[in-house]
């Protein structure tokens, strides 16, 4: 079977862009192509990842990147939504295509344009990521994540403190990172403190405990073996994994996070270690409760017990497992489509020394988790440099 790897990448600065879509897009398939040493026309297949349901009237995505990138527009294209993992599902397919022998070259993209739209009309869009039948009275995605964090509050103790310090490290990691949307290293204090500019937006959780609305757009080129052995770079997947759970909040308990324990516990049982072999994780952190969630799901902590990799500084740059380097969804930004195919750009280049912000030193292998919803869709990558 064939071993897909990525052998090039590039990622646009999240934040607030004037760009349209299509020329977002185009603008980073360009850079990776021609960061992988290929040509436009060495490209079997493209994968795009965008969420979009009503950000844009503007559908059928696949087809964007060859509006304005011409040499792509006869290339086979299909377009991928899976809420806030849209960008892993585009990524893992264009994995399973190569793997299967289909394809020898594959772009994936990764995009979203959010800062356009509404408030309102954001909110609406987010809010569709949760089972409305039943969560409508949360009345924003933030809404279902307070509950979710009301609800370890009301079963552990209030850890406000702990999810500042998840803020607080991500924005201080984000502000050397000059790809990320805020650029601002915030504080403990700041974080920790209710005020005019940091108020509850979901109590209890605050507005430095979410992720900010972001446009931006990523590309990867993934190849098999063959093609990569005259790359520039490889990295490639020592393990990978892939679960679901049950929509709705009332059939689970979403403390539990079974599905992300599930896809990760697949990944690191492929690759043959424990979490704690990584050299570092990118994690899914649309709001510091889903962060801190994660450190226990994941076996880093006991249920309860994860405020206390905080209090040690497990997950801090330096520390054993240094959490979201490159400032997560926190700080880098949430441009949906994106986030997943951003995570594992920036994993391989960290693997590579090309990371464009925090270096860690000599990392061997580097761990991505992405979620859709409350943790519904569920992937895990762990990946290693072949090259």
């Amino acid at each position: 079977m064939p071993k897909p790897a990525i052998i090039g990448w590039s990622h646009g600065k999240f934040g607030r862009s004037e760009s349209p879509l299509p020329e977002m897009m185009g603008d980073v398939a360009r850079d990776a192509i021609a960061d992988a040493g290929l040509e436009p026309s060495d490209i079997d297949v493209i994968h795009v990842g965008v969420y979009n349901n009503g950000l844009s009237k503007q559908g059928f995505e696949a087809a964007l990147p060859g509006v304005v990138f011409p040499e792509l527009a006869l290339t086979p294209a299909h377009r991928h939504e899976n809420a806030c993992a849209t960008g892993s599902t585009a990524v893992f397919a264009a994995h399973d295509s190569i793997a299967a022998g289909r394809h020898k070259a594959a772009l994936v993209i990764g995009a979203e344009r959010m800062t356009q739209a509404s408030g309102h009309d954001v909110n609406e869009v987010l809010l569709s990521a949760s089972y409305r039948e039943e969560e409508e009275h949360f009345k924003s995605f933030a809404g279902v994540f307070g509950e979710i964090a009301r609800q370890y509050f009301e079963r552990y103790g209030d850890h406000s403190q702990a999810l500042a310090t998840i803020a607080a490290k991500n924005h201080a990691n984000g502000a050397r990172n000059p790809l990320a949307h805020m650029q601002k290293d915030l504080g403990f204090e700041f974080c920790n403190t209710v005020s005019e500019k940091n108020p509850y937006v979901a109590e209890p959780l605050r507005r430095t405990d979410c992720s900010m609305v972001s446009d931006g757009a990523v590309a990867l080129v993934m190849a098999a073996e063959d093609v990569a052995a005259s790359a520039p770079q490889a990295v490639t997947w020592r393990g990978m994994g892939n679960a679901n759970d049950v929509l709705p909040l009332s059939q689970r308990d979403p403390l539990e996070m079974a599905g992300a324990r599930r896809a990760m516990t697949q990944a690191l049982d492929a690759a043959g270690i424990a979490i704690f072999d990584l050299d570092l994780l990118e994690t899914h952190d649309c709001f510091t409760i889903a962060e801190l969630l994660e450190y226990e799901a994941f076996g880093l902590a006991e249920p309860g017990q994860g405020h206390r990799l905080l209090a040690e500084g497990t997950t801090a740059v330096g520390g054993r497992l240094p959490v979201n380097p490159s400032g997560g969804l926190k700080a880098k930004g949430h441009p949906i489509g994106a986030t997943g195919v951003s995570m594992h750009a920036l994993a391989a280049a960290q693997l590579t020394g090309r990371s464009p912000g925090i270096q860690i030193q000599d990392p061997e292998l580097a761990g991505v988790f992405n979620m859709g919803g409350a943790a519904v869709s569920n992937f895990a990558s762990i990946l290693e440099r072949a090259r």
